[in-house]
């Protein structure tokens, strides 16, 4: 009989134990060293128990739209929203609806909770205007004079923000001119509006008239209005940005307010929408390395690929700012980028951009498209003392809970019962560290649901225990000692603790899947749970028992190891006899 090749244990590893655990002590060491120096060693709370913000939205259809107040845009809405609020690192934020026309967002402490507020409430659809006008914040005083202030010139840049060159310029053309006075007058904003609605399409600034006596065209009443509205508003008063673009649909001219890149207000007249929110595919604030600044990347869709190529062809061939395409959300000018070529596909937006303005466009450009507006109902500060009680109540459970399944480990496995405990404090500290570190990795956030997970975890964790610990003693039942039993019961123990894994596993994924707001903490909670139950058992459950197999309290069977043959009611160990027949030759079928 060929000899066993020298260092190979038998199945299941019995010679090597000590890389297991060697393995998992050094994964536990790291993760909690990562804890300490990520300096977060406290799980983070969701809003239910650490409070935070609860914003309650109104849908409001545009008039004649009534009926677009529906199931189907409310849920669009909703999704919308959650990945806006989600795209700034809050994660655990809760948005759902409540009755026919309200959302509910809640906003946990502790994260952009600030940041995420303001997104929240901008909640119109988004539009790409072509610029017709540009003019200062501020009220005009009529000048009788009718001196027009410079124009600042085109940008530099491919799809440049456009904002700080026209800035400058234009006051470099305040200086050439000799003006009197840096802002535009109500008599040259009129003319400016004039002038930008007498083509369908953005047309470059028309060319200085013969000298003489200008005559003033007659213009319609409509246009007249326009021009009044526009030399009159002043994008300084709230009350005025607010009003501004109410009833306007996406076919209007219309009005709207913006900031320039050093924050001062400006005031625009843009022509019909050409491109929608809907038509954006993804967007993003990138650091351009090449160039050392930051800038947003956006991609189209097929559709919108189509009419971003026919809006910026035509352009790309006006004078300034007409130029120029405004992203409007909420009837508010979020960017004006200049454009210098046709661009179809992909485009990116530069200028004065820093980390936290380029992420913020590239997300509301990515899920500012909303079916439909929404008006702030409320905003309500969310106390965690309710949590904290049932956080306490849920603790105090949990530890009631695996009491028990320690009392009835100790009485039922006595020494095994050691193992079983120390395998439930490796599962419970790898449970802590990893949802510490998911706070700030992932956004994850631990609510009441998540705690409801980890405490059912414990009963799944047990249940590991108890089908090896009962396939040993089947093996020792049928007359086998225990090293030899602890290796033959694993192979069979580890399928069906495979399978009950992976059904539970199954079971979290599917229920995470199809389930919003705070019951996916539970479903998360139980799937993370139930794979560290499987690393647990193949790195520390089976190896310690491995190891304590070989020392004389379990391999000898001793009472209180709970390895007992005679209180197992073991059969006499199994031993091949020879018995001879008359004839003195061995009978081949007895052992």
């Amino acid at each position: 009989m060929a000899a066993p090749k020298k260092g190979r244990g038998p199945a299941g590893g019995q010679g090597r134990p000590g890389r297991a655990l060697a393995l998992i002590l050094i994964a536990m060491v790291a993760l909690t060293g990562g804890m300490f120096w990520s300096g977060h060693t406290t799980p983070r709370l969701g809003i239910d128990l650490a409070g935070g913000t609860s914003i309650t939205l109104k849908a409001k259809a545009e008039p004649g739209q009534e009926s677009a107040v529906n199931e189907t845009n409310m849920n669009t809405a909703v999704g919308i929203i959650e990945r806006r609020v989600n795209g700034l690192g809050v994660s655990e934020a809760e948005v759902q609806t409540q009755g026919r026309e309200n959302i509910i967002v809640n906003i946990p402490k502790g994260t952009n909770e600030k940041q995420a507020r303001e997104q929240v409430g901008t909640t119109a659809q988004l539009f790409f205007r072509p610029v017709l006008a540009v003019a200062p914040a501020e009220q005009p005083v009529p000048n009788p004079s009718g001196t027009p202030s410079p124009k600042p010139s085109a940008s530099g840049a491919t799809a440049d923000k456009g904002k700080d060159s026209g800035k400058k310029d234009g006051e470099n053309g305040k200086k050439d001119d000799k003006s009197p006075t840096p802002t535009a007058t109500a008599t040259s904003q009129g003319r400016a509006v004039s002038e930008a609605l007498k083509a369908p399409s953005p047309t470059p600034t028309p060319s200085a008239k013969p000298s003489g006596t200008p005559s003033t065209p007659p213009v319609d009443p409509a246009t007249a209005a326009l021009q009044q509205k526009f030399a009159t508003l002043n994008c300084l008063d709230p009350k005025q940005r607010t009003a501004i673009g109410e009833g306007v649909k996406p076919a209007d001219t219309a009005l709207a307010c913006g900031k320039d890149p050093s924050g001062a207000w400006e005031k625009y007249l843009l022509g019909p929408a050409e491109v929608d929110g809907k038509d954006i595919d993804d967007a993003k604030g990138v650091f351009d390395q090449q160039r050392g600044m930051w800038i947003v990347t956006m991609d189209f869709t097929g559709g919108g690929s189509k009419k971003f190529q026919t809006i910026t062809s035509k352009l790309s061939t006006q004078a300034d700012p007409q130029n120029r395409f405004a992203i409007v959300l909420d009837g508010e000018v979020v960017s004006a980028p200049s454009v210098r070529q046709t661009l179809s596909a992909s485009a990116e937006i530069s200028g004065s951009f820093n980390q936290q303005s380029a992420q913020d466009l590239g997300n509301i450009l990515s899920y500012g498209a909303l079916p439909l507006s929404f008006e702030t109902q409320s905003v309500d500060t969310v106390t965690a003392a309710l949590g904290g009680e049932q956080l306490q109540a849920g603790l105090i459970a949990g530890a009631i809970g695996l009491g028990l399944v320690i009392i009835y480990l100790v009485v039922y496995y006595r020494g095994l019962s050691f193992i079983a405990i120390l395998s439930l404090g490796v599962s419970a500290l790898l449970t802590y560290v990893i949802m510490a570190l998911l706070g700030p990795a992932i956004g994850f956030a631990l609510n009441l649901p998540a705690v409801c997970g980890a405490i059912v975890a414990i009963g799944i964790t047990a249940d590991s225990f108890i089908v090896y610990f009962e396939r040993i003693r089947d093996e020792i039942r049928e007359g086998r000692t225990l090293r030899p039993a602890v290796e033959r019961a694993w192979p069979r123990a580890r399928r069906t603790i495979m399978v009950s894994d992976f059904v539970s596993f199954l079971a979290a994924a599917v229920l995470f899947i199809v389930t919003v707001g705070k019951v996916q903490g539970f479903a998360f909670t139980l799937g993370l749970t139930t794979v560290l139950d499987i690393v647990v058992v193949f790195l520390f459950t089976k190896p310690v028992m491995t190891l304590l197999a070989r020392t004389k309290f379990f391999g000898n069977g001793h009472k209180l190891s709970g390895l007992d043959p005679k209180s197992l009611g073991a059969k006499p160990p199994l031993r091949r006899t020879r018995r001879t027949s008359p004839a003195g030759s061995v009978d081949p079928k007895e052992a």
